[in-house]
């Protein structure tokens, strides 16, 4: 074996690091996972950021492909009758978390000062006859903040069942949570069993009604919303106030009507490092629920647009 032409040292565990600025915003973004490994303002984080010599320790500002948050057992049946088993990344709760596109390198198809466009040919594999093509372009403004346009298309002969979601972490600015507030722009609450799996839905009461700013002191949060409520210009809100004066801030626009928020109280190593803010097609398990699960036929795309800034 001609061993000449193999690199002497290992990459970096998140690969090649697409650098983007536009006025004081600065982003960089990893080819392992196309994840958003660090977002700041005036040199404030908006997002936790992680080291590019780890692997990211809690799906930083992931792409959350071909499915977001948990699926029972990892096991799901398509509309054809088959019944496919996923391997399960999540052994404690017995689910398959967060897709397959976060350890993947993706390609970059387009590259400037202020923006990138990654792609990722998600092949077929144990637990998954399909075949995607996933698209993601980040944009930094100088005004506006960052942006992200993701779009998927269906590159084989089956009709595949799709959902997306996005897992960045919000800053609280090196205060700790209990001194931070939350804010969230949703009507309906998503109840769940002991393995995090969905139940139901509820108007949102107590706790779980951050409609109106509140405190997040004393607030152990690993929940799902729906009934996305929106602005003047149609976008969702999830916003984190610190005491910095600053609010840390995720949006979604129409094509996406679900929410997961996360205060970090039982991950390991990781508790209450800030807030995770999740936009999503769909929530937890919608491959066996159907509810809010696209279904794309060979051939069609389905594309959904996020972004964030510091407010």
């Amino acid at each position: 074996m001609n061993t000449s032409q193999l690199p002497a040292t290992a990459p970096a565990p998140s690969g090649t690091q697409y650098r983007l600025s536009a006025g004081t915003h600065r982003a960089t973004i990893t080819e392992v996972g196309a994840m958003v490994r660090e977002y700041s303002v005036d040199g404030r984080d908006v997002f936790v950021p992680f080291d590019e010599h780890e692997p990211a320790p809690v799906f930083n500002a992931a792409v959350l492909v071909p499915w977001p948050n948990r699926l029972r057992d990892g096991r799901y049946t398509t509309d054809d009758g088959e019944t496919h088993q996923l391997p399960l990344s999540e052994p404690d709760r017995a689910t398959a978390l967060h897709g397959l596109g976060c350890w993947y390198r993706w390609s970059a198809v387009e590259v400037a000062d202020h923006a990138v466009t990654l792609e990722l040919a998600l092949p077929a594999q144990k637990g998954w006859p399909f075949q995607l093509t996933t698209r993601v372009r980040y944009a930094l403004d100088a005004e506006q903040g960052l942006e992200v346009r993701v779009t998927t298309r269906n590159v084989g002969t089956g009709t595949a069942p799709y959902g997306v979601g996005f897992h960045p972490w919000l800053s609280a600015g090196g205060a700790d949570l209990d001194d931070c507030t939350v804010r969230l722009d949703a009507t309906e609450h998503v109840t769940v069993d002991d393995r995090l799996l969905p139940t139901g839905v509820e108007p949102v009461a107590g706790d779980h009604d951050l409609r109106t700013t509140r405190s997040l002191a004393g607030l152990d949060l690993d929940d799902a919303w729906v009934g996305a409520t929106r602005d003047e210009r149609g976008l969702s809100w999830c916003r984190l106030g610190c005491p910095d004066g600053r609010t840390a801030a995720v949006w979604a626009d129409t094509s996406m009507d679900c929410w997961q928020v996360c205060s970090a109280d039982h991950i390991t190593g990781h508790e209450r490092l800030g807030l995770a803010a999740e936009p999503m097609s769909c929530y937890a398990d919608a491959f066996n629920t159907g509810d809010r699960l696209v279904r794309l036929s060979p051939g069609e795309e389905h594309e959904v647009r996020w972004g964030a800034t510091l407010l």
